[in-house]
């Protein structure tokens, strides 16, 4: 057990380090994502200021906190880190990067968790996480005002969060794919407003993309997306097969759909864009390789997550003031698909302090700290109802309320009807979409693979979605 301890510990600090050293990795996001890399990210990660290594007095508790990669966000997370660390001299926390990848982050827990490891107490929770980590995770509702902190956000999600009675996640921000469009270009070729089709999208792309080239920008693309096989592709691929009439992969009563002509006629309708209005390399593209064509003001249209927004009217962004964000198109009117994504605060059930976690767990997904979280360059999604009618909110982030309906409405991925097999589940699917992708499988060849490895992975039943 000791080895197996050192082993997840070793992991944590290579996993920093070499985060650290590479400040131009991609950060993706799949339920929500990382960002740029931040230039005094890496001390952090790597050697943690003096304050919060050991507790060098008796009584004073030091809680260990792994956060997202190496960005924005993981910027603001130090900050609360410090805010906290001065305000609380007792409970003390030291913040680690995490892994760039949802996929590597939840692997780096589960090998946490087999090892029973007290060195992780508190850390962040896809959406899509609950069911399979449950077991390792505290019980929010044990501990005393979390019932009350909990009833100012969306029921859904707190739904999401409890596994049999069991609370393990703390709501801390939401997300939905979104349509981001160029307004001064929409405007320049003539069109009224975003595509709410498929065929409009990739009409306007195609025109846009053919005069911005005209005119001399050769490195400018219609339309922008994550296409590397991980999480994010995932997400991308059942908004394209939901909003084009294909289901969910998995239902919400346990029947594998994925098989339909619907859903194959999606995933080829994706590859055709490939090479024509997306770039040839978006099959590497995480959340920030797309975000990068599209903050250098060289595409159309982009896909991603409410992140990006605050991001993108940076002072260094050539999209500044060009730019909206509307819902993602389906493949008629009316059927657009957001995939629900977001984060939770979750504390290890091994923790050595519970107690002093749970008060830092509820401290981050508190009202205040939402509040401040939106209004940071990373412009993370609240889940307290009340932020939507908040006026700084509003002044400073006029998108967030206008987009309500896209988060309060969004199609969730198959995580609880497939749990505790959710990223096999997951790994099977966009490994096989992938491969459509790169021009190696059809989409009906896909759906029907992908139909025959779920049925060997769940045991559930085959029907139409």
């Amino acid at each position: 057990m000791k080895r197996r301890f050192l082993a997840v510990w070793s992991l944590l600090i290579v996993l920093s380090m070499v985060l650290a050293a590479c400040p131009g990795q991609p950060a993706p996001a799949p339920a929500a994502p990382t960002q740029p890399p931040a230039q005094e990210a890496a001390p952090a990660a790597t050697e943690p200021p003096a304050q919060e290594a050991a507790p060098a007095q008796e009584g004073v508790v030091t809680l260990t906190w792994v956060g997202p990669g190496p960005g924005a966000e993981f910027e603001f997370r130090r900050q609360q880190a410090e805010r906290w660390n001065a305000a609380n001299p007792d409970i003390q926390v030291r913040l680690i990067e995490g892994p760039v990848s949802a996929t590597d982050r939840i692997g780096l827990y589960l090998q946490a968790f087999q090892a029973q490891s007290a060195d992780i107490d508190i850390m962040e929770i896809d959406v899509i996480w609950p069911g399979d980590l449950a077991e390792h995770l505290i019980d929010f509702y044990e501990y005393e005002g979390v019932a009350e902190a909990v009833a100012g956000d969306f029921p859904a999600i707190v739904q999401n969060n409890t596994v049999n009675g069991r609370l393990v996640g703390l709501p801390w921000f939401t997300d939905g794919g979104l349509l981001y469009y160029r307004t001064d270009l929409l405007e320049k070729y003539g069109f009224d407003g975003p595509p709410q089709t498929w065929d409009e999208l990739e009409q306007m792309a195609q025109t846009i993309q053919d005069g911005e080239r005209a005119e001399g920008n050769q490195d400018f693309w219609g339309f922008v997306w994550q296409g590397a096989p991980y999480e994010g592709l995932t997400c991308d691929a059942l908004e394209w097969i939901y909003s084009s009439g294909g289901g969910t992969i998995v239902s919400p009563d346990k029947v594998i759909t994925i098989n339909n002509p619907a859903a194959a006629e999606a995933l080829d309708r994706a590859y055709g864009w490939i090479g024509k209005i997306t770039p040839p390399g978006v099959t590497s593209f995480m959340e920030e390789e797309s975000r990068r064509v599209w903050h250098g003001g060289n595409a159309a249209f982009m896909r991603n997550w409410p992140y990006a927004y605050g991001l993108s009217q940076g002072e260094d962004s050539a999209v500044k003031d060009k730019f909206d964000v509307t819902s993602l198109p389906g493949k008629e009117p009316g059927m657009s698909a957001a995939t629900l994504g977001g984060w939770q605060v979750g504390v290890s059930k091994y923790s050595r302090n519970p107690e002093a976690a749970v008060k830092l767990a509820l401290w981050l997904a508190s009202e205040e700290e939402q509040k401040a979280q939106a209004l940071s360059p990373s412009s993370l999604i609240p889940t307290k109802i009340a932020l939507y009618s908040d006026p700084d909110i509003a002044e400073q982030r006029p998108f967030m309320p206008r987009l309500l309906p896209v988060f309060t409405s969004a199609v969730a991925r198959p995580s609880t009807a497939t749990a505790p097999k959710y990223n096999e589940t997951s790994n099977i699917f966009f490994s096989n979409v992938f491969e459509v992708l790169t021009g190696r499988m059809s989409g009906a060849d896909a759906v029907a693979t992908i139909e025959l490895d779920l049925q060997e992975l769940l045991g559930f039943e085959v029907g139409a979605p």
